[in-house]
């Protein structure tokens, strides 16, 4: 069986000023900003949530299959896909648009300023959950707002348990909007920021939201994650890792694991801890589709970590 992810797919423009934005930003003259950085640094990645998911679930050995729009300059993020064997079947090009572009200045002191156009994701509410067959779960991840709500409610109606990932989607919606949201989904994934927020615009607390949904799982960086589940709160622990090069794409990485555990029918524990030593392999890399590695070795990685093998 197949994992649908709906989401965004998007090139990603990592520049770094080797020099401290406050040296150049004047306080007194923010209402009047102009000004320019030089960047000798620059970098071009693949990245959108659905593209760094479908990546991190296909090196387990997963069936991903994205959904997405994308634009007319999509030719190289399409022979990367081939190269790994994801499928295309409903990456749709939507002609005369650019794929979106985020474009990422970072300074000494890790601050970044970035700039983000979603291009061909505005489009994607021309793409129908129920095109796809043989899908066993889905995630409803940062997308254009039309085609959230509606593969929203697709999966429901479909009857195909989801989780539903706001991301940095969330300021698109409203209160009603995201308690919509978690009345259809199976599963929640935020980090801590965003289940705060959703807790506030719902107006509900996080344990009547949790009573809502099969999980709701709650990612707090370094301090591990929470899933709370029929009751009770499951706590994962945070994987140790070496040097923490680029946080980018590592919340992708993560919800890759809870769909292989879901799709897998395994445990929570065993899930959770997946999903958080895969996000802690991407981490130690600069990029979010530049980490590699055999089911096997991961399965390696796991056993030392967590002291049993799945």
């Amino acid at each position: 069986m197949s994992a649908l992810l709906c989401g965004s797919y998007a090139y990603d423009t990592i520049m770094v000023f080797p020099d401290h934005f406050k040296n150049h930003i004047l306080p007194d003259k923010v209402h009047m900003l102009n000004v320019s950085f030089l960047v000798p640094q620059m970098r071009r990645e693949f990245g959108g949530c659905a593209g760094n998911i479908a990546y991190n679930l296909k090196l387990l050995g997963g069936d991903p299959i994205p959904m997405a729009t994308v634009g007319g300059d999509f030719g190289p993020y399409a022979d990367w896909m081939d190269k790994h064997g994801i499928t295309r079947q409903h990456v749709k090009v939507v002609d005369d648009t650019y794929t979106g572009q985020a474009f990422i200045t970072t300074d000494l002191d890790d601050n970044q300023i970035t700039a983000f156009h979603p291009g061909a994701m505005n489009e994607s509410h021309q793409l129908k959950v129920t095109d796809a067959s043989g899908v066993k779960i889905g995630i409803v991840s940062p997308d254009g707002r039309d085609g959230m709500i509606q593969h929203a409610e697709q999966f429901a109606e479909a009857g195909i348990p989801f989780i539903f990932d706001p991301g940095q989607g969330m300021p698109m919606f409203d209160g009603d909007d995201l308690a919509r949201f978690v009345d259809q989904a199976t599963y929640a994934a935020l980090n801590d920021y965003e289940a705060q927020l959703l807790a506030e615009k719902t107006g509900k607390s996080m344990d009547e939201i949790a009573g809502q949904l099969e999980a709701l799982i709650v990612t707090k960086g370094g301090e591990g994650s929470f899933i709370y589940t029929g009751g009770k709160t499951i706590e994962i622990p945070p994987t140790p890792i070496g040097e923490a090069k680029d946080p980018t794409g590592c919340g992708d990485a993560y919800r890759a694991g809870l769909l292989y555990g879901l799709d897998n029918d395994m445990d929570w524990e065993t899930t959770g801890r997946i999903a958080s030593l895969m996000g802690a392999i991407k981490i130690e890399y600069a990029g979010t589709q530049n980490h590699h590695y055999t089911l096997d070795e991961f399965k390696d990685m796991f056993e030392k970590n967590f002291g049993y093998r799945f």
